[in-house]
């Protein structure tokens, strides 16, 4: 984990900061396991700022891949609707 840019750590947090993100997403990118992810954003963040992630993530299945049964690359539902670098009209 020492490894790690700066760059990198910021895009640690943010992504273990979105509810959909799974770790194994962020070990597979990083090699950070989930517990390193625990460590680092409780470094990372104010005290507050950590508990109310670590009671909202703890336990969710969107956060472990093998709880939600989800496995694979996750895909917005916006994501359909992007074409040519141009987000089409909302129906």
């Amino acid at each position: 984990m020492s490894n790690l840019t700066p760059e990198d750590i910021d895009r640690i947090v943010g992504m273990a900061w979105e509810d959909r993100t799974p770790f194994d997403a962020i070990e597979r990118q990083f090699g950070v396991s989930e517990s390193a992810v625990i460590a680092l954003m409780r470094q990372n963040m104010k005290p507050t700022s950590f508990k109310m992630w670590r009671e909202r993530v703890q336990g969710r299945a969107t956060k472990h891949e093998k709880k939600s049964g989800k496995l694979g690359k996750f895909k917005c539902n916006l994501q359909r609707n992007i074409t040519l670098h141009k987000i089409s009209k909302r129906k």
